[in-house]
């Protein structure tokens, strides 16, 4: 299975063999992992990286309901996921990006950046996606005082589980991509910024119990960088396409101030006001007003520094679209000067003996 067309070989375990051949490489393990699967000495082991582990059956109005919490095995099954993402991403970038890149004729640098915002945002959209199925099925939306009510939230349905387990494995494997795909230097800092951010909050939530909130703000932001994404592959294709960024922009200050206000509700408030206050690792409680006022910080600070990336983000547009406007009020001035010259010229030979 091959995603790279090879022009040239590389010798065995190189840099430059491991790059071309990375996704080959990972696809062999995941096969490796899927064959223990047919012998029973090796089922059990394999299983551990396929499904998510922790499972606990208990009886509810509707039956027999299997749940899950954490434990130190979501890190076996998050590693293969991180496999099957490496495989994925691939697969995006062989078969729809790079296509579209042999048409489009782009720079270097806009290839790397319409490489980035071609990967996140099929990666958004799919998450959005999944999210919003998530809250529908659960009743988060229906019913919003779900979101801190009977907390700590330690047992997970299998699609909440498995979606932050997909979660984590997606932006690890980011990690090494940034290699794979030779991203330049000047580029690493800022991807490193929003990927390691994506792991704090996503880790936070998933082992401080706070799956419910996570799931809804990761929902309106996975939405909201969705808009920006197309925006940016639109301005790539035709730099004339800028208004899907007013749309961004709007839906960008929207999220702002949902998450703002439901983390002050569900967390300021509503844990607040919970009967079971104090710490207790065996129940999975972490309701005190230390580890809550974190987790606020956390998240005002983060949403600061995204409204000051936006409000820069705006000026810098801004200014663009003042400096072309004042390069065409210099160039219809001209055209219009030219002909106003020749007249006068033509009047004077007239006028001349």
């Amino acid at each position: 299975m091959a995603f790279r067309r090879r022009n040239k070989s590389y010798p065995f375990f190189s840099q430059e063999f491991l790059i071309q051949n990375h996704a080959d490489i990972v696809f062999s393990l995941v096969i490796f992992i899927l064959i223990g699967l047919m012998f029973e000495a090796t089922a059990k082991t394999a299983i551990l990286f396929i499904q998510p582990q922790y499972n606990v059956t208990t009886l509810s109005p509707e039956g027999e309901v299997t749940l899950y919490h954490y434990g130190w095995k979501d890190f076996a099954t998050i590693l293969f996921y991180f496999f099957i993402v490496i495989i994925l991403h691939a697969v995006v970038q062989e078969y729809l990006l790079d296509k579209v890149n042999r048409r489009l004729h782009l720079s270097k640098s806009k290839n790397t950046k319409f490489n980035e915002s071609g990967q996140l945002c099929v990666f958004h959209l799919v998450s959005s996606v999944w999210s919003f199925y998530i809250l529908i099925t659960e009743g988060y939306l229906l019913h919003p005082s779900s979101l801190w009510e009977n907390y700590p939230h330690v047992h997970l349905r299998f699609q909440v589980k498995f979606f932050y387990l997909t979660q984590l494995a997606y932006w690890l494997h980011a990690l090494p991509e940034l290699y794979f795909q030779k991203v330049r230097k000047e580029e690493i800092p800022r991807q490193l910024q929003y990927i390691c951010l994506y792991l704090l909050h996503i880790s936070a939530a998933y082992l401080l119990n706070l799956s419910r909130v996570g799931l809804v703000l990761l929902f309106l932001q996975y939405l909201s960088e969705v808009f920006f994404h197309i925006a940016r592959l639109f301005y790539f294709t035709d730099e004339n396409h800028q208004k899907m960024f007013d749309l961004w922009a709007v839906s960008f200050v929207f999220t702002r101030m949902v998450t703002l206000t439901l983390m002050f509700l569900a967390v300021g408030f509503g844990l607040a006001r919970a009967e079971n206050q104090g710490l207790d690792w065996e129940m999975g409680n972490f309701n005190t007003v230390l580890i809550r006022m974190t987790v606020l910080l956390l998240v005002c600070l983060t949403q600061s520094w995204l409204l000051w990336k936006f409000i820069r983000f705006q000026l810098r547009r801004w200014r663009e679209f003042r400096h072309e406007q004042a390069v065409r009020k210099k160039a219809a001035t001209k055209q219009t000067l030219r002909p106003l010259k020749r007249d006068s010229r033509e009047e004077k030979d007239i006028s001349s003996p």
